[in-house]
């Protein structure tokens, strides 16, 4: 049964600063956690096929952006005070040693590999990504065999998180997209789906 808070009960939102803390003191320990805008959200275990696909597509993407790019697979960007999400992967600028201090706060691409999180993706994380100014989000559509491409961030007010993605395309095998930061890439959309 799902747990209802009574309006009257005082809830207090994470900052990021405060989240690091408590990570490094090993207090979620054992547990999959992200902090989306104050709040502590718990990440939905992954089964085989989500696995083998995040680590296809960061092959995929680390070899269509090369040298001076590398992809983080389920590791956090610090993209404001309050918000520490994990993408499935995430295509950052410089090496893996560049973060050892702290997590990037930007990205060139996020991907998010969707199927029970389908929901989650499209509306909150997207406001999340779009509201970081991150100019390219891509949902790897398990559910419906698609590739989800937002780009062109932009306030709006009913949205959650005051933020969305102007652009919207959806593509289908055989298609093929170029990411905006690797404008010479042509990369299959088959080759980022099971």
């Amino acid at each position: 049964m799902a747990s209802v808070i009574e309006p009257y009960v005082k809830t207090r939102r994470w900052r990021r600063v405060e989240y690091e803390r408590l990570v490094d003191l090993d207090v979620f320990a054992g547990e999959r956690l992200e902090l989306l805008d104050g709040v502590l959200v718990v990440r939905e275990p992954q089964g085989s096929s989500h696995a083998a696909i995040v680590t296809q597509i960061g092959l995929v993407l680390g070899s269509a952006f090369g040298a001076g790019w590398h992809p983080r697979l389920h590791a956090p960007l610090a993209l404001d005070e309050d918000s520490e999400p994990e993408p499935d992967v995430a295509i950052v600028a410089g090496g893996p040693r560049d973060y050892v201090r702290a997590h990037p706060s930007t990205a060139a691409l996020v991907v998010e590999v969707a199927d029970s999180s389908l929901r989650l993706d499209r509306r909150l994380k997207s406001g999340l990504y779009a509201r970081a100014g991150l100019p390219e989000y891509w949902i790897v559509n398990l559910v419906e065999g698609v590739l989800e491409i937002h780009r062109q961030p932009q306030p709006a007010a009913d949205a959650p998180y005051g933020w969305v993605y102007r652009s919207l395309a959806v593509l289908r095998p055989p298609a093929a997209v170029t990411p905006l930061a690797a404008p010479g890439a042509l990369i299959p959309v088959a080759d980022l789906l099971p």
